[in-house]
């Protein structure tokens, strides 16, 4: 009986903590299913602003990103990491994410497209910009309807345990709003 007891109590208590509003925040984030914000031995801080998303498959991170005034929708950063030489080289990415959109005219955008290579905390990162029809996610990623004035802002972090790949997608308006939270948080990516 005082077993039962003991079991009974150690339950509770457990429950008790489970639910106490001081737990620490990555217990907190990893309970209500949310991504971590680091992968690839590499971390960064996201603009409090952007919901984080809960696990979705093949990403390390998803945010939610407010609608800018004037946009009926939000944006969304999804954050990719495949492991150690996994994902690809950086230009088969740049020019895969420059396929997802087209010019008004339904051209390609690779005129239009801005890339730039840089070091950032001792890391090459490649961004891209690009503005346009948004095509879709490519064909893992099922089928999508044009959506013209969109623009992504992406940049690929070449870290010791891979590339981590930041996928900023939104109207237009939405994503020149977070354009500077966007650089603020590959500034933030550090190795742990």
């Amino acid at each position: 009986m005082n077993r039962l007891l003991s079991v009974l109590v150690m339950c509770m208590s457990m429950g008790a903590s489970a639910n106490s509003p001081t737990r620490p925040a990555a217990q907190e984030s990893a309970a209500q299913g949310t991504a971590a914000p680091e992968a690839g031995g590499l971390t960064w801080t996201a603009p409090s602003e952007w919901a984080a998303q809960g696990a979705r498959p093949m990403r390390a991170a998803t945010y939610k990103l407010p609608a800018a005034k004037g946009d009926t929708e939000g944006g969304e950063l999804a954050v990719f990491y495949f492991g150690p030489g996994q994902g690809g080289a950086v230009d088969a990415n740049v020019k895969r994410w420059l396929g997802q959109f087209q010019t008004a005219d339904g051209k390609p955008v690779d005129g239009v497209a801005k890339t730039k290579s840089e070091k950032l905390n001792g890391m090459p990162v490649t961004t891209v910009d690009v503005k346009g029809t948004y095509m879709g996610g490519g064909p893992m990623m099922g089928p999508s309807t044009p959506k013209p004035g969109y623009r992504l802002l992406g940049a690929i972090v070449e870290g010791s345990e891979g590339a981590i790949f930041f996928k900023l997608t939104g109207p237009e308006k939405t994503v020149a709003a977070s354009e500077k939270a966007f650089r603020k948080m590959l500034e933030s990516v550090k190795k742990k």
